[in-house]
């Protein structure tokens, strides 16, 4: 397809996990912990494994605190996130929408 470049497509945000957070994020701002791993169906350690990735990315970021002496973090995007995440729905956008 002319003008479509499979290296648009952000490996990081791909995975369905990933995306799933990136999407939560996009519309909710911001998220916690729980409430993600409940929402994409996730068990803990694969939610924490998919969010160090979009960390270490700089996608997103997490705030650590404690609420009733019990860990609670909440999980919002950045603006690279934003951007990145946008790029990623365009070059979706484009696959699909097929030769203009």
């Amino acid at each position: 397809m002319e003008g479509f470049d499979i290296d648009r497509i952000d490996e990081v945000i791909h995975g369905r996990l990933r995306l799933g957070v990136m999407a939560y994020l996009s519309g909710a701002g911001a998220a916690d912990f729980n409430t993600l791993k409940t929402r994409l169906q996730a068990t803990d350690g694969n939610l924490s494994a998919h969010l160090r990735k979009l960390e270490d990315a700089g996608y997103i970021s997490a705030e650590k605190a404690f609420v009733n002496r019990k860990p609670l973090t909440t999980l919002t995007l950045t603006d690279a996130g934003r951007t990145a995440f946008a790029a990623y729905l365009d070059a979706i956008g484009r696959l699909v929408e097929g030769p203009r």
